[in-house]
């Protein structure tokens, strides 16, 4: 634990030199530039920074790695990758509020809410909504740009040879198997009715793996080890680890997104039952409703809830036994996860941090 909390301290050091080293490169915008970076300061301020850790994992199962000096060398190169990673997820999660038109994350005011109340207190001319959502956008662009520049720079910084290409090659894998996951999302949504069971729960599946798993874990696990100089089994070894416990984080998440407190997640609780999410646990709940149950169900999911309803929704999920069968999911994939990990031909120390590091990941409190 405590080297967890050193190695999140590093990356919020350098995720603030980084914000303060644009801040002056744009110092000749003028103060109106400032809203957007006093908000991606925001943005990026806090943070379990699972995706970072998972990076810098990712390089110690394939090679030592020593932070005494963060400044030069490996540890530089992999602190970037570990930040580029968390400018990426902010840059997913301020685009994907818009998506959700969700209020809130972690807490506080979505960036466009944010930049929409501005709007409003200044009485500036035209729509407050429409400014809202712009300057949110434009903040999600400018902190992908950022994301790149960091992975530019940690690629460039390899010594190993060979290994600034494998590690970009898994970015660029990842950004576009999440913009393609949260279409797949989006389009889900949109559908008029819920296909049949077998189909459904492939569909929730594969938006899961996509949109989250994939990019929590494995992809981060990746890149990591790729700036190491990993081989092809080394890889593989990271992938049955990582895509295992990339679907409990997701499936934690799924859970926490219908009785999640609101004072841990950040979220409304129930968030995910009035913006209507097909999810794995959502799938599994309809399966054994009678048809009736089933039909209110449907009727009620993806509207503007009232608590009332919020609470029958819930109490109809856990009655149909999805949320047991959703906590064996998780402990399944765990199992599987930590025990790939016993032959994995992986540095053993990192092995054991990443043991660990699964249990919080999928351990997450209501």
């Amino acid at each position: 634990m405590e080297e967890t909390t050193r190695l999140a301290g590093l990356i919020q050091e350098r995720i603030g030199d980084i914000l303060g080293q644009h801040r002056a490169e744009l110092a000749g915008l003028g103060d109106d530039a400032s809203h957007l970076l006093d908000e991606a300061t925001r943005f990026l301020t806090g943070g379990k920074r699972f995706r970072a850790q998972f990076a810098v994992l990712g390089y110690r199962s394939v090679r030592e790695l020593d932070f005494s000096d963060a400044v030069e060398g490996p540890a530089a190169s992999v602190l970037d990758a570990a930040c580029a990673l968390e400018f990426f997820h902010a840059a997913a999660l301020v685009h994907d509020d818009i998506i959700d038109r969700s209020d809130t994350r972690r807490g506080r005011p979505s960036t466009h809410r944010v930049f929409a109340n501005m709007h409003a207190d200044q009485h500036w001319s035209g729509d407050s909504a429409h400014f809202g959502i712009a300057g949110a956008i434009l903040l999600g662009d400018l902190l992908q740009s950022w994301a790149d520049e960091l992975m530019q720079s940690a690629c460039a910084a390899a010594a190993v040879p060979g290994a600034a290409q494998a590690a970009r090659s898994h970015f660029n894998r990842m950004r576009s198997e999440v913009a393609l996951g949260q279409y797949l999302d989006v389009l889900e949504e949109q559908q008029s009715a819920f296909a049949e069971h077998d189909e459904q729960l492939e569909r929730s599946t594969r938006v899961l793996v996509y949109k989250s798993a994939k990019y929590s874990v494995e992809a981060p696990l990746l890149i990591g080890a790729a700036l190491a100089g990993a081989d092809d089994e080394q890889e593989q070894a990271l992938r049955e680890y990582g895509l295992p416990i990339g679907v409990a984080f997701q499936l934690r998440d799924d859970l926490l997104g219908v009785f999640g407190d609101a004072s841990i997640t950040g979220k409304p609780t129930g968030d995910d039952l009035i913006e209507g999410k097909r999810t794995v646990l959502v799938t599994l709940a309809r399966e054994n409703l009678p048809g009736t149950q089933r039909r209110i169900f449907d009727d009620l999911l993806g509207n503007d809830l009232d608590p009332e309803q919020i609470a029958i929704l819930q109490r109809t999920i856990r009655e149909s036994g999805a949320v047991e069968r959703v906590e064996q999911m998780i402990a399944r994939n765990v199992e599987r996860a930590i025990s790939s990990l016993g032959e994995a031909p992986t540095r053993r120390d990192a092995s054991e941090a990443l043991t660990q590091l699964a249990d919080r990941a999928s351990r997450r409190d209501f």
